[in-house]
C-alpha cells in the first residue's frame, strides 16, 4: 500500500533521530575516553555542548535555506531548462558548473540537497560534482565576506581562483572516468543526459504558482529530514573532535611550507565552518600560518568538511565519496605547499 506524504515525513523524521543517537553515540564514546582518563565529567560535557551548538546552530538556517532552494528546483525548474542553460561540450559544462553557485548562491551546508535536485533534474553528473565542490566559495555571500575580511588582495584573487581549478580539475576526472550509474545513488539518479548529453524523457509541464510553492514546501520538509541526520552525525564528530583535539598544538605547527598545510586542512575538516564566515576565522591566522596554508584552509574546507563528507553520502555511493575527499585534498595541498615555496605574498 502507497505511503502518504505525511507517514513518509513522519518515517524519514524517525530515521533521522536514529542516524542523530548514533552521531551522538560515537561522539559519546569518544568523549568517555578523555572522561576515564581523568578529565572533568563537568567540563568536558560543557565544552561539547556548547561547540556542537555552535556548530549546528551555523549550519542548520543554511541547510534549510538549502532544501528550500530544492524544493523550489523540483517544482519549477524542467529538465529542458537545463538542457537549454549548460553546454553539450563536457569541458564547457564543467566550467559551468564551477560558477553556478552565483545562480544558486548555497554554502556547504545546503548544497548537497540543491544538487542532488539538480541531478534529479537531468544536469550531468560531472557538472553536479563541480558545482558541489565549487558553489560553496563561488557565490556572492563568500564573495562579499572574503572582501570584507581580506580586502583586495592576493588571498581574494586566490581563493576564488583555486577554487574554480580543484573544483574544475575533480569534476573533468568525473568527466572522463566515471558514469551516473557508478557515481551515484539510485535516489539520486535519474536517466536523463546521463553521460550522453540526451534528453531521455518526456517534457513535463511546469507547474501553477500555488501547487508549485506548496510542493516546494513539502520537498523540502521531507529533504531537510532526510540531510538533517547527517548533519547531527557531522556535526557530534565535528564538535566531539574540537573537544579532544588540542588546538595549541596545531597551531604550533603552523610555520611549515608543508606541514602548515597539514594542518589547516585538518582544521578545516574538524572545525566545520560555515564558508560564508570561514574567512574571519581565518583572518585571526595571518602572521602565524603561512599565506598558502590560509590559502588551502579557504578553499578546501568548503569543499570537504566532517558534516558535509557525512552529508555526501546520502548522494553518492561510499567509494565515490572516499575520492571526493581524496581528490580535493591532494590538490589543495599540492597547491598550497607550491605557493608557499614558489609564491612571495
Amino acid at each position: 500500500m502507497q505511503k502518504t506524504a505525511g507517514e513518509q515525513t513522519a518515517r524519514r523524521a524517525l530515521g533521522s533521530l536514529g542516524w542523530s543517537a548514533t552521531g551522538l553515540g560515537v561522539a559519546g564514546g569518544l568523549l568517555a575516553a578523555v572522561i576515564s582518563a581523568g578529565s572533568d565529567l563537568g567540563t568536558i560535557i560543557g565544552i561539547f555542548s556548547t561547540r556542537f551548538l555552535g556548530i549546528f546552530i551555523e549550519a542548520a538556517p543554511f541547510l534549510l535555506l538549502g532544501t528550500l532552494v530544492s524544493g523550489v528546483i523540483d517544482s519549477f525548474l524542467t529538465p529542458e531548462d537545463i538542457a537549454r542553460v549548460v553546454p553539450r561540450n563536457s569541458i564547457l559544462a564543467t566550467i559551468v558548473g564551477a560558477f553556478m553557485g552565483f545562480a544558486f548562491p548555497v554554502c556547504e551546508c545546503g548544497v548537497v540537497p540543491v544538487v542532488r535536485r539538480l541531478f534529479n533534474k537531468g544536469l550531468p553528473m560531472w557538472v553536479g560534482v563541480t558545482f558541489l565542490l565549487a558553489a560553496p566559495v563561488m557565490n556572492p555571500v563568500v564573495l562579499v565576506s572574503t572582501f570584507v575580511a581580506f580586502g583586495a588582495t592576493p588571498v581574494l584573487y586566490g581563493r576564488f581562483i583555486l577554487t574554480a581549478v580543484v573544483a574544475v580539475g575533480v569534476g573533468l576526472v568525473f568527466a572522463l572516468g566515471a558514469k551516473p550509474q557508478e557515481v551515484l545513488r539510485a535516489q539520486s539518479w535519474m536517466p536523463v543526459m546521463g553521460g550522453s548529453g540526451q534528453i531521455s524523457l518526456p517534457a513535463a509541464p511546469r507547474k501553477p504558482l500555488r501547487a508549485g510553492l506548496m510542493d516546494a514546501l513539502r520537498q523540502a520538509g521531507d529533504e531537510f529530514f532526510e540531510m538533517g541526520r547527517y548533519l547531527v552525525i557531522g556535526t557530534a564528530l565535528a564538535a566531539a573532535m574540537q573537544t579532544l583535539v588540542s588546538q595549541e598544538v596545531l597551531l604550533a605547527l603552523g610555520r611549515g611550507p608543508v606541514i602548515s598545510v597539514l594542518v589547516m586542512q585538518v582544521l578545516a575538516f574538524v572545525l566545520s565552518v560555515c564558508s560564508t564566515v570561514d574567512a574571519f576565522l581565518a583572518l585571526a591566522f595571518v602572521g602565524t600560518f603561512t599565506t598558502g596554508s590560509i590559502l588551502t584552509f579557504l578553499t578546501f574546507g568548503p569543499m570537504v568538511d566532517i558534516k558535509s563528507a557525512l552529508m555526501f553520502m546520502g548522494v553518492f555511493k561510499r567509494r565515490v565519496v572516499f575520492y571526493l575527499i581524496l581528490l580535493p585534498l591532494l590538490m589543495t595541498l599540492l597547491a598550497g605547499v607550491w605557493l608557499n615555496l614558489n609564491v612571495a605574498f
